[in-house]
């Protein structure tokens, strides 16, 4: 068996995709490994299907799922491996995502619930929903621009919900890590690069991305909850507007 299968999924976006296999090909992990290229320009079926696609094809003991619009820096695929083979709980592994200047890119979520919504709309809890850069090793969900899946969450938790098209993804396989009891760890000595968003720019205008996000949340969320968790998020920032006119 291969050690790792580097997975990869193209949509419309040659040039990063190449850029994206150079980089693992320039700083290759010390283990057997294979990369797996899945094109959904022609065919799309959407961010869970055209990895579960690569999933279903490797031949590794881990998988590696990378962003077409990621870069590995060297070493960053040898730590997350060494760590997920010393830590048994651990389902998945993300590394520390970079802006193209070298700043750190938040990279992860708390999850999202209806009490947190309230205590950062109307408690001024700053940040509870918000994508952030974690202090501490163990996060509740990471994004899965590059997320390295260990064998036992394979087994456990198995492919991503091909319900979700786009978004959302992370949070539902998050939610299956934390009911398997296995974690999802950070860690920052290991680096990738993330031109964010530039691999799912065709799908709309920059002025409708955020209408991506609304099937997957109804999912995830359920109906009803993907309408109570945004009017609570609504009527939070109504209530912080209306007190900065009233009150000053």
């Amino acid at each position: 068996m291969i050690d790792l299968s580097v997975i990869i999924v193209n949509y419309k976006t040659p040039k990063l995709t190449e850029a994206c296999v150079s980089s693992v090909k320039k700083h290759p992990p010390k283990v057997s490994y294979e990369i797996i290229v899945i094109d959904n320009s022609f065919d799309n079926v959407g961010f869970a299907g055209g990895n579960n696609k690569g999933i279903k094809k490797a031949k590794g003991k881990y998988i590696l799922l990378l962003n077409s619009d990621t870069e590995v820096k060297k070493g960053s695929i040898d730590r997350l491996l060494e760590f997920a083979k010393y830590h048994e709980d651990a389902g998945v592994v993300a590394p520390k995502l970079l802006n193209p200047d070298g700043s750190v890119q938040a990279s992860v979520f708390r999850f999202p619930t209806f009490c947190r919504a309230i205590q950062q709309y109307f408690l001024k809890e700053k940040g509870l929903l918000d994508k952030y850069v974690p202090n501490t090793n163990i996060v509740e969900v990471a994004i899965m621009a590059a997320y390295l899946i260990t064998p036992t969450c394979l087994k456990k938790v198995g492919l991503l919900n091909e319900k979700y098209f786009m978004y959302f993804e992370d949070f539902d396989y998050a939610r299956k890590i934390k009911k398997a009891n296995l974690k999802i760890y950070y860690l920052k000595n290991s680096e990738v690069i993330h031109h964010h968003g530039a691999s799912g720019i065709s799908l709309a205008e920059n002025k409708d991305q955020w209408k991506r996000l609304i099937p997957s949340s109804k999912i995830y969320h359920g109906t009803l909850g993907h309408y109570l968790i945004n009017a609570i998020i609504w009527l939070g920032q109504k209530w912080v507007l209306t007190k900065k006119i009233l009150f000053g």
